[in-house]
Parts: C-alpha cells; structure tokens; sequence
C-alpha cells in the first residue's frame, strides 16, 4: 500500500530518542543526517513537513556523563535544558546541509490547550512552513511537569498532526511497527481499528533514556486517527524510510484514519483541552448520546464529579465507567449538582433566564 498518496500534503514525522541515540546515549547524527535527506525530497514533492524530536533528556545525561534517568524532576528539567541546545544545533547542521531552515517549536501541554493559545500555536507553525522553514517540535521538558512524569513525544506529534490536519503521523521508533504478544511476534502491517486487545498487545518502554513505548504510540494513533489523520509506525534504522513509504515498500504498520474527520472545534474539545470533571450517566442518557446525537439532560445524569465552571471540557461517562464523549458544559458542578435527574421543564422553572437548559447541547458534545 502507498501511504502517501498524491493528495496527502502535510506529514508529521516523530522520531523517538532511542532512535536518535545509540546505546552510549551518544547522538547518532548519521541517522539525522539520513532523515532530513528525505524531508528534503518531501520538500521537493511539496509535502509540508513538520519533524516532531525527542532526545533532550538523553543529550543531557550524554553531556553530564550520567548513565540513567534521574528519578527526580529538577534533575530531569535540568538535563533537558542542557541536552535541547545540542540537539536543535544537530537538526540545524543536518537540515542546513540539504538547503534546509530549521526552527524551534518547544511546547507545553498548555500550549495547546486553551482555544486562544491553540490557535497561536497552530498560526506559528503555519507561518513557518509558507517561509519554507521545517519546524522541529519537541516537549519543553525544561517546564512541563506532565510530560517528564507521564507522557512522551508519541502523543505530542498526534497533537500537532491534529492541530495542523496533516495527511499522515510517521511514528520513526527502533521496532519495525506494531507487532502481537507485546513485541513477540509477527508484524501487523495494517490495523483498521485500535481495540481493547491491540491495546493490550502493546508494552512499555525500552529503556530508562526513553518513556512511553508501544502504548503511547497506540494512544497517539488512535488520536490521530479519530482526527481524520493515518498514522504509521516503523523504524529509524531502515535506510530511506520515508521513501519507501512514498513507494508502498516500507516495513511497518499503518493505522488506518477514522472515515469522517472531526470538525475543528469538536477536534479541539475531544483532544486539546483537559477534563476539568465527570459527569456519570444512566443507560437512557448514553444511549440518546451515543446513538442518537442527542444533547445531554440532566434528567439521564447520575453524578458529577471535580469543580468545573461553565465552559469546562468534561468526560462523559457510562454507567460502567467507560469514557464515551467529551463535550462542553453549559452549568458549573455547583449549579449541576442541584438539578441531577431533574425534567427540562422543572430547570426552566428553576432558571427561567436560560435559553437553553442543556446539560451539554450536542454541538459541543463530542464521542470518545
């Protein structure tokens, strides 16, 4: 299968710190050098190309000569501040060498999710590509608590494929894509659907200059995928990867894309911004929800969770606690608190100001 086919113009392109490191935790700028030769054929097809780049933690435990990961954060913070320097001035280097301009995006969590500072993120970067530059993402690891403590750069470049729509996620790690038994086994060279059992087939990190692993990658994929976005996993070490994919003769694994892509401001509402509580529905509720795109009412809701305002991002739970939308709610948790499982006619009584009495109204509701 061709990946990139003639009307896929914007690639995302992650690749992890083990595949940007050797087992010294020595930059492997050969690798680099081998990447941006293919991002600059991209560029001559007139592909936009955004890279996504971890290794800022492994560079400055490279630099400092330490040889695991520190387990607190202010060590960690520290080596990223030395190790991000080193790294930008390599992509620079390498990029430089094939005509190229490189420039600096470093990004936080909150970067991306409130809608003001989302859209700035998403202007800079289009800016960057029409002057011909190729943007080089990583986590500002140097202040993002999150990041060091629980995630990794698989679910930042599924962030950035959504905010910018690309095409196609390239995922570059040291595995060959997706494989069953947590590694073991044989190559899945396409999946259509991100299940709880290929959850479960997939493992933890490699080693302590990494995070993530396998399951962030599925995390990335699936959020990638439901923002209309194909995704592909495969490894760094394969000479001309990226041009293999353009050829349909690479190895890996290719997640397909949802068929409907979501709208903008439901994409920003199901992956930007962070739940702020939980509201936990009866049967009646999920299924108007789930089935029949209805809005939610407070009569189906039975309990709401945290100190949300209106506004507020919140999970949308089922009785079995499984997540099952996101959406935006028109009550605080203290105002919702008192009208649970109340008619609509009662609320209007209550609220007789109100236009609507929505818990949630349907355009601001979005599945998980």
């Amino acid at each position: 299968m061709q990946f990139l086919e003639a009307n896929a113009r914007r690639v995302v392109i992650k690749i992890g710190t083990n595949a940007l490191t050797g087992p010294d935790g020595a930059l492997l700028i050969d690798r680099i050098h081998d990447i941006c030769s293919q991002v600059a054929n991209l560029r001559r097809q007139d592909y936009d190309v955004i890279v996504i780049s971890s290794g800022a933690i492994g560079m400055g435990l490279d630099s400092l000569e330490i040889s695991r990961r520190p387990p607190d954060l202010a060590s960690l913070q520290a080596c990223a501040a030395i190790g991000q320097s080193r790294l930008m001035e390599a992509w620079q280097s390498a990029m430089a060498a094939h005509d190229m301009i490189a420039a600096q995006i470093l990004l936080t969590r909150e970067d991306v999710r409130g809608r003001k500072r989302h859209l700035a993120v998403r202007n800079t970067l289009e800016k960057l590509i029409s002057f011909g530059a190729v943007p080089v993402v990583n986590e500002n690891d140097t202040v993002s608590v999150d990041e060091i403590k629980f995630g990794d750069n698989d679910v930042l470049s599924a962030l950035v494929a959504s905010l910018m729509k690309a095409d196609l996620l390239v995922i570059l790690s040291t595995i060959d894509g997706f494989m069953k038994d947590m590694g073991k086994g044989d190559l899945i060279p396409i999946i259509e659907e991100i299940t709880e059992e290929i959850r479960s087939m997939a493992g933890g990190a490699l080693n302590d200059r990494s995070t993530g692993g396998m399951i962030t990658k599925i995390e990335a994929a699936k959020l990638a995928t439901q923002s209309g976005c194909g995704v592909f996993i495969g490894n760094a070490s394969i000479p001309g990867i990226l041009d293999k994919l353009q050829s349909g003769t690479a190895r890996g694994t290719f997640f397909m894309p949802q068929t409907l892509s979501l709208a903008g401001r439901k994409r920003w509402i199901a992956f930007f911004e962070k739940p702020e509580g939980e509201l936990h529905l009866d049967d009646g509720a999920v299924q108007a929800v789930v089935e029949r795109n209805s809005s939610l009412l407070a009569k189906g809701v039975l309990s709401a969770k945290g100190n949300f305002k209106v506004g507020s991002v919140v999970t949308v739970h089922a009785p079995d606690k499984k997540v099952v939308a996101r959406g935006i709610v028109a009550f605080d948790s203290a105002s919702l608190n008192k009208i649970l499982g109340k008619d609509s006619s009662e609320i209007r009584l209550q609220y007789p100001d109100r236009s609507r009495v929505e818990v949630i109204h349907r355009d601001g509701l979005v599945l998980i």
